[in-house]
């Protein structure tokens, strides 16, 4: 009994599949195409933000608003590029404009900047609030550096009250990338500064001390 030679060529396939790839190819080529363009827009945004920062440690206010509105514009585009599948691509980006608008509304003392009003996302907010710690502990030294002891101790119970309020969100470190680690930096930096603000509050006790007696006499 002679055995049947298998056929020298694979069978034609047996779905359309060229439809299915020509789509794949479109969509790829989207999501590549609007990822290049969030790389470069959004390194643009966050360089505006980081010089909004600059200049508000410079007292240009006015300088710094206008950078944070251009930023604010720009992430508004972005989210439209971004959508859902490469939002992680903006996330940087509205870290620093939480972090910029946190410290503009910090040093003219306005409310804080809320969720909505800034367009970005929870997670977003959340690692922006905690990255303005940092910015405000150098408005601290600065106060301080001047004689304004009182406003140095405001602020310092401003870090303490961001970091008292973002806390509770610890819990969704698996979920919020990096939110942990920035809990505890926040944290290190408003023990650092709370030895030096203490320290300086007994000096100021003392010097008043000082004055009274020497009045007192």
């Amino acid at each position: 009994m002679t055995s049947q030679s298998p056929s020298s060529s694979p069978p034609s396939p047996s779905l359309p599949i060229q439809s299915s790839l020509d789509a794949i190819g479109r969509e790829l080529k989207d999501v590549q195409e609007r990822r290049e363009k969030l790389i470069k827009g959004t390194r643009d945004a966050v360089m505006l933000c980081s010089k909004s920062i600059v200049a508000m440690h410079h007292g240009n206010l006015a300088e710094a608003r206008s950078g944070m509105e251009q930023a604010r514009a720009m992430l508004g585009e972005f989210r439209g590029y971004a959508k859902t599948d490469l939002y992680k691509y903006i996330a940087v980006a509205e870290q620093e404009l939480v972090e910029a608008y946190t410290l503009a509304a910090v040093m003219e003392g306005a409310p804080l900047p809320k969720m909505d009003e800034l367009g970005v996302s929870g997670p977003s907010y959340l690692t922006g609030l905690l990255d303005s710690v940092g910015e405000i502990k150098r408005l601290v030294y600065d106060r301080m550096r001047s004689g304004n002891g009182g406003d140095a101790e405001a602020l310092f119970a401003t870090m303490e009250e961001i970091y008292g309020a973002v806390y509770p969100f610890a819990v969704y470190d698996n979920i919020v990338a990096g939110l942990r680690k920035k809990l505890d930096v926040a944290r290190m930096l408003i023990e650092d500064i709370r030895a030096v603000v203490t320290e300086e509050k007994r000096r100021r006790a003392l010097i008043d001390a000082v004055s009274r007696l020497e009045k007192a006499g």
